[in-house]
């Protein structure tokens, strides 16, 4: 893998060497804040090139995070709603252990009141 990516680079660079020398017409370039009197067209090509590459991928690394982002929201969302379901689930069972263990304590308690209430003679 690395020797294809050097490779690749060291091709990159010969097309871009190529195309600076292959374009030598001079122009004169705008730039917003300043003007340049004379530029090679192979280098100015060269030039926009890069910088729409590097905004590229600037732009791409900063969408793939949001959508990663969103995955991310959507996925802990859903792991809420199973705990929250799961904790009901188990508050419910709870509950129903204590009313089951309030009905018996309250037997055995009217049981012990009855014999307790009931006089030998």
């Amino acid at each position: 893998m690395r020797y294809i990516l050097i490779a690749l680079l060291v091709v990159l660079f010969g097309y871009s060497l190529a195309l600076v020398l292959q374009n030598p017409t001079e122009l004169p370039v705008d730039l917003l804040f300043t003007q340049v009197p004379a530029m090679r067209l192979g280098l100015l090509l060269l030039i926009t090139v890069v910088l729409g590459v590097v905004i590229g991928l600037l732009l791409g690394v900063l969408v793939f995070k949001v959508i990663q982002k969103g995955w991310e929201i959507k996925r802990l969302r859903k792991d809420i709603d199973y705990l929250r379901k799961e904790q009901i689930q188990m508050a419910q069972v709870a509950a129903a252990q204590v009313a089951a263990n309030t009905k018996h304590e309250k037997t055995v308690l009217d049981v012990n009141t009855n014999n307790e209430n009931k006089s030998p003679l």
